[in-house]
């Protein structure tokens, strides 16, 4: 029996995860369907907004995503230190903008006096709120099920919409997490529906790109690149953007080109941190779904994560020493 998605999330070995949904009917999500000429195009900007302001909410950030034409995909990062440093008042605020709450709690941001008894409700409800909001599989659950609703109003019909959970996989270390980003930010381009990273629309390589052109900085809707590790360093992603940008462009020229040509390492500053070879890279930024069907790191960092969720089998560990030593 398939395990809950909570328990496939150990923050104790990373916090880093790629979570895909999917639909589960022959309508599509988003794009346009050859057989009826429809175009639910409209709908990308539907999740993409969703999702990011969700991420706004939420003590979730979001590394890297891509809305396809029958499901989508997000790199997100749980920053569980920036729940924990909420104030009761913080959290109430954040919970209020998904949902109402309870009445104490509406009293409580409305400066009521409270009895003690309601006080004392409003704090457990507090810190209910407080996990859900550093909850990856709440963040899924407020960005799937308004847009599920939504598609099937314009559908003028009802059931299920996305298939019945999203799937997750644990970013063990720094190459899987760069090599995730890149499948992630290049889906457009490998399947075709783009020619270039700069013009996938709804991606998040596009808006990162955008950014950087016009005021040479980082989107605040995006978790930042803030370069290698040093001492008293800001959250975020172990990489320099320059270094990433190059990447993806250099990866996607291969795929444009539609062989397995060399990456130039001297382009590509990461892969030699990462210690991959441009052939390993090529093969796992191109087909990391089809190569890894659960966590993602090296051999060491995969068992101590089965051990920690109580996984009998390292499904695919084969594929990690391969692609990612």
């Amino acid at each position: 029996m398939p395990k809950p998605r909570k328990s496939l999330i150990s923050l104790q070995d990373t916090t880093y995860y790629h979570c895909v949904s999917r639909c589960v009917r022959r309508a599509f999500l988003c794009g346009q369907d050859e057989l009826t000429g429809q175009s639910y195009e409209h709908r990308r900007e539907w999740i993409e907004d969703k999702m990011l302001s969700s991420a706004a909410i939420f003590a979730i950030d979001i590394c890297a995503y891509a809305v396809m034409s029958n499901h989508t995909h997000l790199v997100l990062h749980v920053n569980e230190n920036e729940a924990l440093n909420w104030d009761v008042k913080q959290v109430l605020e954040r919970w209020h903008r998904l949902h109402k709450g309870t009445q104490f709690t509406q009293k409580y941001l409305e400066n009521k006096t409270l009895e003690e008894f309601e006080l004392a409700s409003v704090y457990e409800s507090c810190e209910k709120y407080r996990k859900r909001l550093c909850d990856i599989s709440w963040f899924m659950k407020e960005l799937n099920e308004p847009i599920a609703r939504m598609a099937n109003n314009e559908d003028k019909c009802t059931g299920h919409f996305w298939e019945g959970r999203f799937k997750s996989q644990a970013l063990l270390d720094e190459s899987a997490l760069v090599a995730c980003m890149a499948y992630v930010d290049l889906n457009p381009v490998r399947a075709k529906m783009e020619k270039t990273p700069e013009n996938s629309k709804h991606t998040s390589i596009k808006t990162r790109i955008e950014v950087a052109k016009a005021n040479q900085t980082q989107p605040k809707t995006l978790f930042p690149f803030i370069g290698y590790e040093r001492e008293d360093q800001p959250e975020g992603l172990p990489f320099k953007l320059t270094d990433y940008l190059e990447l993806i462009d250099l990866t996607g020229r291969v795929l444009r080109e539609d062989k397995l040509g060399n990456i130039d390492m001297s382009l590509a500053p990461i892969l030699q941190r990462i210690n991959l070879t441009s052939e390993q890279w090529l093969e796992v930024s191109t087909g990391f779904e089809k190569h890894f069907k659960s966590a993602v790191g090296s051999e060491l960092l995969l068992a101590e994560y089965c051990e920690h969720t109580e996984l009998q089998r390292r499904t695919g560990l084969a594929a990690c020493k391969r692609l990612l030593t």
